[in-house]
This record gives C-alpha cells, structure tokens and sequence, in this order.
C-alpha cells in the first residue's frame, strides 16, 4: 500500500490499524534544537481521542503518545522522531459481522476489490483512528512554527444547520475548546450539542463544517505552479476521514461576485503593502500574501448507523446490516485538532522549503 506519507522535506509517515496492536508514525525532517514541551503534544491528542463526551464515540483509549527516537534532552536531534500509541480499547468481536458484508458508505468494499484482503476489524487502515498519528506530527509542527510566529486556530462553525454566523475576526479562539462540541460561541454550541444528542438518541448521524485560521504567515510560501499553497492544504485536508468539501478565501461565494467587489485592493500601511480586503483568503497566485489563511472544510455525516440498512455480501448476495461497537454521530468535535494539525504539516513543509528560494 502506497501513499502512508505526507509532506516533502517535513514529512510525516503514519501505520497501524484501528485493531492492531498499536498505531504510530514517524516525522522526517524536524530541525534539530527545536525545544518540544510533550505535555503541548499530548494536549492535542487529549483533544481528538475517543471517549471524552457523550456525544464522541464511547471506545476508550489513553492515546498516550510514547516517543521512541530523536529527542534528546528535551529537545529535537534531527533525526527521525520515531513514537507510537498503544490500542487499549480493542473489541474486534464488535466487527465480526462484516468479514463478508459491505457496509454502506464504507471503504470496505474497495479494499477487498484493490487488495483482494481487508482488515474488517473497525475498518483497519481505513479508520480515522490513524488520525491520532496526525495530530502528535502537527502538534510538533505547530510548535516549530509558534518560533516563526505563525497561529493555527480552527472551530466548528457548523452541526446540520445550526450555524456560528459571525466572522471569525468576532471570537474568542481561547473559548473553542470550553465546550465539547468545539464552536467558541457558548449559545451556539448548546444549540449545536442538542442537535447531536437528538441526532444520537434516533441511531443516526450528522455532519458539520469546520474553519481553520491559519495567522502570521509570512509573505512567500507555496509554489506557484503544482504545489501552490491553497492546493497543498486541500489534499490535506480532503485526505481526513469523512471530509467531503474544501473551500478558502471566498470560496464558492465568489461565483456570485464581479470582479469589482472581490479584488483585494492592496494598500500601504505602517507594516507594510496590506490587502484591504481578504477575499483571496491570505494566498494569490498559490503563495501566500502575509494576509489570514482562512478555509472551511464540510464533513459528511458517518456511515455507521445504530439502524437497520440494506447491503451486500461479497457473493453479491442482499444482506441486512446494523451497526454495532462505539462510533461518533457527530465526527468534527473530534477532528477540530485534526484539522489543525494537517494545516501545521503544510505550512512547516512550505516554511522549510521557502529557505531555498533565494539567497
């Protein structure tokens, strides 16, 4: 199986299964002498493990990160960090069921297909449980770019309908994570933490949008032809689980625009040439401008239903499934430090390649 790594000179390779014995990753290309506070690490993986509200996913892990190589003395050597997350929570006879059945919505029937054998335990590779490996490689990405000033922040600004309608300039980034559902507006995230349990309570599942502000980017990161920075951040965010849109800047609204309201005209201030407004979402021309990064990310609602669906099996013959184990019937509680975490890859790859661009 290809494709197990992301990033081009700071890389992030990941394996393990949802059911094996334990998931881990390896980071590539982390500057030596960054000074890493673990407890910051493992923070980041508090907040996207399963188990920590009634409105997650009820398997319990410690998702306790254990780092194997290239630290040393508290700071990083430049050598390959090698770590790794222990499955505690494993309950593979929750799955027993599927070993010939497809599940609708899933991966299964495409695994069998491509590699004529499947882990069917909690969907193996497939399983957003590798996720956790993406949050310990951003969590130490995000510290290498808090030394160049750079922020990530991201939120729920959606669950179904109920939407956060204020720009995120209006927030308070410090109150996102004061709630369970993950949106820095309390009122809404009452609405939103409701809407979930109903949604819970009938055995089914919601989806939901996600911003992310990326701020204090410095002018000049992205390529401008394959690897623009605004194409970079979408493979890595549609590479998370369930994701199914991407949008920055504008996004689809600028569709309904003329030219005339959407460029951003640039002005000079006492920081220097500033845009006076942000539409193009911090990135023209694929490189970034010194503007906000802004984007939204849309999660489809997950595929396992505590319901009665029809399927098949791999003869092709009709089966009745229904889904059992612990599942999210909300995912982007969970994923809000996923999200950042992808973002914080990007842009310490961008950051480390920018340093050859010119003398």
């Amino acid at each position: 199986m290809a494709g197990n790594s992301f990033g081009t000179l700071f890389k992030l390779t990941t394996f393990g299964e949802s059911h094996a014995a334990a998931i881990g990753g390896i980071i590539d290309g982390c500057p030596a002498g960054l000074q890493l506070d673990l407890d910051k690490v493992q923070v980041e993986l508090d907040r996207r493990k399963p188990g920590q509200s009634n409105i997650t996913t009820q398997r319990k892990e410690s998702d306790q990160v254990v780092f194997l190589s290239g630290i040393f003395e508290g700071k990083t050597t430049g050598t390959p960090i090698a770590f790794q997350i222990l499955n505690e929570d494993q309950k593979s006879k929750d799955y027993s069921h599927l070993k010939y059945a497809y599940r609708p919505s899933h991966a299964d029937y495409v695994y069998q297909e491509k590699y004529g054998h499947r882990d069917y335990r909690g969907g193996g590779r497939a399983s957003a449980r590798e996720t956790a490996c993406r949050v310990v490689g951003g969590a130490v990405a995000q510290q290498f770019l808090a030394h160049y000033g750079i922020k990530i922040n991201s939120y729920v600004q959606q669950v179904g309908s109920i939407k956060l309608n204020k720009n995120y300039r209006e927030l308070n980034f410090e109150e996102t994570f004061k709630n369970k559902v993950r949106c820095p507006e309390s009122t809404v995230a009452q609405e939103m933490i409701r809407h979930i349990e109903q949604v819970k309570k009938e055995g089914d599942t919601i989806g939901g949008i996600i911003q992310c502000v990326i701020q204090g980017s410095p002018v000049g990161l992205g390529e401008p032809v394959f690897d623009k920075l605004h194409a970079e951040l979408a493979k890595a965010m549609m590479s998370i689980n369930a994701v199914k849109g991407f949008e920055f800047g504008s996004g689809f609204s600028a569709a309904e625009m003329r030219g005339s309201e959407h460029n951003d005209i640039f002005e000079s201030t006492n920081k220097g040439i500033k845009t006076k407004t942000n539409f193009s979402g911090g990135i023209q021309g694929g490189i970034s401008n010194g503007e906000d990064i802004y984007f939204r990310l849309a999660f489809k609602p997950i595929a396992t239903l505590m319901q009665k669906q029809q399927s098949v099996n791999d003869q092709g013959e009709e089966v009745e499934l229904e889904g059992k184990g612990r599942h999210d019937p909300c995912v982007v509680p969970r994923a809000v430090p996923i999200v950042s975490a992808m973002a914080a890859l990007v842009m310490a790859d961008f950051l480390l390649r920018n340093q050859s661009a010119k003398l």
